[in-house]
């Protein structure tokens, strides 16, 4: 039986005198240090938003706010009726466009594309679609489709948040499926099923959970969007439920009336920024919890 001299007491003490190990401890210190610092700076602005957005915001919640089209300038009361119908229609058109072409081009790649030059374009130009801004989406739907047609319309806005939410949803499926193991793949080959069907009924289905996080993880971001929306649906004062014509959404009025001199329209953009926020809060934390239970089951 041997002695391990390395972890006596007499050892650990020349360690921790040792100049070379005092200043790497000295070094992580300060590295910890700074980082629970920035972390501490962050958390602190961002209890601050939200701290803010929760004052101002809840004391224009109220029932008019869900029943009622905006106000003309001056006007007191109103809400935010016909904002909020417009931003459901345009980002529930958008998700159903975008949906199946992201999850069928991330299938394409993960699948059929491993090392396609197709595949390796597809995976560039999404990663820059991922980076590009908004303002640049909005600017290529207005010169595509708003100015040959002559007017802003909920259908360009939904075509301009759709194509932020496609990039999302296509990396999105194509890093989950390349989680499945090999050897599930290769079972399934082994009885026999197709390549289209193991990719759809076995490859896809294993990670549903987290493709579905995806999902709502786009959606979360191109609920809140705002420049795309300013070149492709604008706005409209009154009620309408026509995606041929210019449409009422929140981004765009919260924008318009937080800017706005009157007291009444100010109110109203915190209760919009308020019902966005928590309503993106909640999509991250609905796609947060089906991804846990996926990894715990």
């Amino acid at each position: 039986m041997t002695w391990d001299t390395s972890t006596t007491p007499a050892t650990a003490v020349k360690s921790a005198m040792n100049p070379v190990y005092r200043k790497r401890l000295w070094i992580h210190r300060v590295g910890i240090s700074l980082s629970f610092l920035a972390m501490a700076i962050g958390i602190f602005f961002l209890l601050w938003i939200l701290g803010t957005l929760l004052v101002k915001g809840f004391g224009a919640v109220n029932a008019g706010m869900f029943t009622l089209t905006t106000p003309p300038p001056g006007d007191e009361g109103g809400g935010l009726l016909n904002a909020i119908v417009g931003s459901l229609m345009m980002v529930g058109f958008a998700t159903l466009l975008s949906t199946p072409i992201g999850v069928l081009a991330g299938i394409y790649l993960a699948e059929y594309g491993e090392e396609s030059w197709l595949a390796q374009v597809t995976r560039f130009v999404t990663d820059i679609m991922l980076s590009a801004p908004s303002i640049v989406i909005g600017l290529f739907v207005y010169a595509l489709y708003v100015a040959n047609v002559k007017h802003f319309s909920g259908w360009a806005g939904s075509f301009a948040i759709a194509l932020i939410a496609v990039p999302v949803v296509v990396r999105t499926t194509d890093n989950m499926l390349n989680l499945v193991p090999t050897s599930l793949r290769e079972a399934a080959f082994a009885l026999g099923a197709p390549r289209w069907k193991v990719a759809t009924y076995v490859r896809l289905r294993a990670v549903r959970a987290g493709v579905m996080t995806g999902l709502l993880l786009a959606l979360a971001r191109i609920s809140g969007e705002t420049a795309p929306l300013l070149f492709t649906a604008l706005n409209n004062q009154f009620f309408s439920a026509n995606m041929n014509a210019p449409m009422a959404n929140l981004p765009v009025v919260i924008y318009q009336f937080a800017m706005s001199p009157y007291d009444n329209w100010r109110s109203l953009a915190w209760g919009g920024a308020l019902l966005v926020t928590f309503s993106v809060l909640g999509l991250n934390i609905l796609s947060r919890t089906l991804f846990n239970q996926k990894i715990h089951s």
